[in-house]
C-alpha cells in the first residue's frame, strides 16, 4: 500500500507540475469544438496562452526566474518552428493573425510549456543531480543537439551518434527526488526518455485537436510514426540541459563565475587587537 501511496501522490505532482500543458490541450480541444468569435482560432490561443502565463506569475506557481527560462525557450522553440515549416515538415493550415511566416505565435508556448513542466517539477520533487558532467561538455552537446534539427536537412542526419554521445556523457549521472519526505534516484538517461515518450504522447493528442498538421495528415489524422520519439528525446535532453546549467547557476553563482570560496568571503584584518570587516 505505501508503494502504491506513493506513486499516487507522485503522479498528482508531476500532474500539478503540467498544468500549463493541460491548459494547451484543454484550449486546443475547446477551440476545435466550440468556434469563437471576432478572431481565428490561432489567435484566440495565443491570447489564452498569455493570459495563462501572466496568471502563472502573478499567483507564485512561477517564479519569475522560471518565466525567464520559458521564454528562453519560446524563442528557441519559435525559430525551430519557423525552419520547420519553411522546409516542409509541418504546417500549421489555418489562418490567423498572429501567423509570422506561416507559423502562428502560439506555438512557441507549447515548447515553453515543455519548460514550465521542467521547473515545476524540479521544484515540487526537490531534484537533485548526482555526478553531473562539466559544462564544457554540456553546453557543446545541448548546441549539436538542437543544431542537427537545421543541418539534418542538408547534411547527414547524426541523431543517432548525438544519442549516442549522451548516453556516453551521462552514463554515470543521475537524478534524485522527494516523494511523501523519501528519496529516490533514477538513471538520468532513462528519465529522458521517459519524458521523451510522454511527450510523443501529448503530440498526438496536440495534432489530434490540428495543432498542427504532417503531411501524411493533411486528408486524415493519423498515429505520429514512432521515431518521431527520439526528435522529442534529443529535444528534451536540449531542455533539459538549459535547465539545470541554468540552475546550477543560480544556485552557485559564484562558482559558475570562476570564483572560489576564499573569494567569497569577507576580507578580515586585524588592527589593534581588533577585527575590521
Amino acid at each position: 500500500m505505501r508503494a502504491v501511496k506513493q506513486l499516487l501522490h507522485f503522479g498528482w505532482e508531476q500532474a500539478l507540475s503540467c498544468l500549463f500543458p493541460v491548459v494547451i490541450f484543454a484550449s486546443l480541444a475547446l477551440t476545435q469544438w466550440i468556434p469563437l468569435p471576432l478572431l481565428p482560432r490561432y489567435d484566440w490561443l495565443l491570447i489564452i496562452c498569455l493570459l495563462m502565463q501572466w496568471w502563472m506569475v502573478r499567483s507564485g506557481l512561477e517564479t519569475r526566474d522560471e518565466l525567464k527560462v520559458i521564454t528562453l525557450f519560446h524563442v528557441i522553440g519559435l525559430a525551430l518552428e519557423l525552419f520547420k515549416v519553411h522546409m516542409g515538415s509541418w504546417s500549421y493550415p489555418e489562418e490567423g493573425y498572429s501567423k509570422f511566416f506561416g507559423v502562428p505565435l502560439y506555438s512557441g508556448f507549447m515548447y515553453a510549456s515543455v519548460a514550465s513542466y521542467l521547473c515545476q517539477a524540479w521544484r515540487r520533487l526537490k531534484v537533485e543531480l548526482v555526478r553531473w558532467p562539466s559544462v564544457w561538455l554540456v553546453v557543446p552537446l545541448a548546441s549539436a543537439i538542437y543544431l542537427n534539427f537545421f543541418t539534418h536537412h542538408y547534411w547527414v542526419d547524426i541523431r543517432w551518434w548525438l544519442s549516442g554521445l549522451v548516453l556516453l556523457v551521462f552514463w554515470k549521472a543521475w537524478v534524485r527526488y522527494e516523494v511523501n519526505d523519501t528519496r529516490y534516484r533514477m538513471p538520468l538517461a532513462l528519465s529522458f526518455v521517459l519524458i521523451g515518450f510522454f511527450i510523443w504522447v501529448a503530440e498526438n493528442i496536440a495534432t489530434y485537436f490540428s495543432a498542427w498538421e504532417y503531411p501524411n495528415q493533411a486528408d486524415a489524422w493519423s498515429l505520429v510514426h514512432l521515431g518521431k520519439v527520439s526528435s522529442w528525446l534529443l529535444l528534451v535532453i536540449v531542455s533539459f540541459l538549459i535547465v539545470a546549467t541554468l540552475k546550477r547557476v543560480k544556485k552557485h553563482p559564484a562558482k559558475s563565475r570562476g570564483i572560489s570560496g576564499e573569494e567569497k568571503r569577507p576580507r578580515v584584518q586585524k588592527r589593534y587587537g581588533k577585527l575590521y570587516l
